[in-house]
């Protein structure tokens, strides 16, 4: 029997598979180099304002009249809003705009060791509240309707529950409420930073270290399978700019300013003080009870990194009557890039508050 024979028999010759993956390896290699660098954040917007490293946007309107109260969304001070906005066909921002929202955004921008001070009253009750402050000024209006992305969603919370009066409608989403669920790894990973050794040392939070804590939940598929797969993508030039893309916003990771961090991480992750109703920005009381405003909770069942029992857990928190939530069947990131999240969760969001 020769070789050939042997591995025709067992199946597949390996040889021949080794080939054929370098080969379709290099035609993914030439795709990529052919079409340069894919664009991030492309929907047209304009800058409102700037304060320090952060800058507000407004999305230009694809529709002839939408609605006259606009949507701000609050980001994580983790990662990149960019994911908001990631490709063309499946972006959230594009979504919103295509339903008939004004659409602003905050960027956080890239702390440096000069920002090491800030605190969680400077993000929530200083930048955070002057750009709701810009808005309304803007469309001459009381309120606004608030979206917040997971960390982003615990800033909009709390800044709701201070400000009561200056959010119409609060959409929460993929944000963590309760720290301390069993399913919530990241707590696990978290809590046994020495938060005072690293902060007095660092002054900041460093990005790319906080980045491999999220990528320390899955790190077999996001260290190596998924670079595996990138060969699949060889025959198709828009999933490889999709896969550039996506790398592109994972290890762009902004340092998050310091005292920030450690107030946010001992009120959160250890103390759990959200829940537990003794959460205070500014020397005031986050109480959730004041969160009486119609609130659309969403959150991904799938979700590795904000666990869907965690999200949940704001529906015993909330103080009002008009509370819903959409659970979408997904993870953290599907929930914006998703052919099934571009098809479902704008065009949700626009409908809920439609009815508003």
């Amino acid at each position: 029997m020769t070789p050939s024979d042997s591995a025709d028999s067992a199946g597949a010759d390996p040889y021949a598979e080794l080939l054929d993956y370098g080969r379709r390896l290099g035609a993914g290699l030439d795709h990529l180099h052919a079409g340069g660098a894919p664009e991030l954040a492309a929907t047209a917007r304009e800058v409102i304002c700037r304060a320090d490293k952060l800058t507000l946007y407004r999305y230009l309107p694809r529709v002839a009249a939408p609605q006259k109260t606009p949507l701000l969304i609050v980001y994580a001070l983790v990662n990149r809003p960019t994911m908001t906005d990631l490709q063309p066909d499946r972006s959230l921002v594009r979504g919103l705009l295509d339903a008939g929202l004004e659409v602003y955004l905050i960027d956080w921008g890239y702390p440096d060791r000069a920002d090491r001070l800030l605190t969680l009253d400077d993000y929530v009750n200083g930048y955070l509240h002057d750009c709701v402050e810009t808005v309304c000024a803007r469309h001459g209006l009381p309120a606004i309707h608030v979206l917040g992305i997971c960390q982003g969603g615990v800033l909009s919370l709390a800044y709701a529950a201070l400000h009561p009066g200056r959010v119409r409608n609060l959409i929460p989403m993929v944000t963590p409420v309760d720290f301390h669920v069993p399913e919530f790894l990241l707590t696990k990973l978290v809590r046994p930073l020495d938060l005072e050794l690293m902060i007095g040392t660092l002054g900041n939070m460093p990005g790319p270290l906080l980045n491999f804590l999220f990528l320390s939940l899955s790190p077999f598929r996001q260290g190596r399978q998924k670079y595996v797969h990138v060969a699949d993508l060889a025959e198709d030039p828009g999933a490889l700019a999709n896969f550039v893309r996506m790398e592109h916003w994972i290890y762009d990771c902004p340092d998050l300013a310091g005292t920030a961090f450690r107030e946010f991480v001992t009120a959160t992750f250890h103390d759990n003080r959200l829940v537990r109703g003794d959460f205070e920005i500014g020397g005031r009381r986050v109480d959730p009870a004041r969160l009486l405003m119609p609130m659309l909770n969403i959150y991904a069942t799938r979700d590795h990194i904000v666990p869907p029992q965690s999200s949940q857990a704001l529906r015993r928190l909330y103080g009002g009557r008009d509370y819903s939530e959409i659970a979408f069947d997904g993870g953290h990131i599907g929930i914006y890039v998703s052919r099934q999240a571009s098809r479902q969760i704008a065009p949700a969001i626009a409908d809920w508050l439609r009815s508003r």
